[in-house]
C-alpha cells in the first residue's frame, strides 16, 4: 500500500517497490539481532556492549558491532561515549527506536507463542540461523 511521501522527497512510499528506502529500513527492522537489541535495549535501558553481548547468545561480536552501527546510522540508537579511563560505551533507544519496539515486541511475542503450534505441523523448518 502506497503512503504519500509527507516532506516531499519521494513521490510516494511503497515498501514492494524495489526503489523505495522503505525497504532497507524494513530490511534493518525484520534482521533478528536488530530486533533483539531493539527489545532488550527497551527492556533495560541503556547498556554496554558486553551486557548486550552476553543478553544475546549466538552473537558474535562483529555481528553485534555491525548491527549496532546500522541501528545507530538509522538513528534508532544512540551511542554515547563516557570520558572515563577506561572509555565506557552505552547504547540507548532513541525515540524513534522506542516507538518501534512497539510493534517489534508483538513480533517476539508472536513468535514465542505460535513456534510450538508451527514446529507441530512441521518440525523439519526448525533450523536456527
Amino acid at each position: 500500500m502506497a503512503r504519500p511521501c509527507p516532506n516531499g522527497r519521494h513521490d510516494h512510499h511503497d515498501v514492494y517497490s524495489a526503489t523505495c528506502p522503505c525497504r532497507a529500513l524494513l530490511d534493518l527492522l525484520a534482521n533478528k539481532w536488530s530486533a533483539l537489541i531493539i527489545g532488550l535495549l527497551d527492556d533495560h535501558g541503556p547498556m554496554r556492549f558486553t551486557a548486550v553481548q552476553t543478553a544475546l547468545p549466538g552473537v558474535g561480536a562483529k555481528m553485534l558491532t555491525q548491527t549496532l552501527r546500522r541501528l545507530e546510522a538509522a538513528s534508532l540508537v544512540t551511542r554515547t561515549i563516557y570520558a572515563e579511563v577506561p572509555p565506557r560505551v552505552e547504547y540507548e533507544l532513541t525515540d524513534l527506536g522506542v516507538d518501534v519496539s512497539g510493534p517489534l515486541g508483538a513480533l517476539r511475542a508472536w513468535a514465542e507463542d505460535n513456534v510450538d503450534r508451527i514446529e507441530a505441523l512441521d518440525g523439519n523448518w526448525l533450523q536456527p540461523t
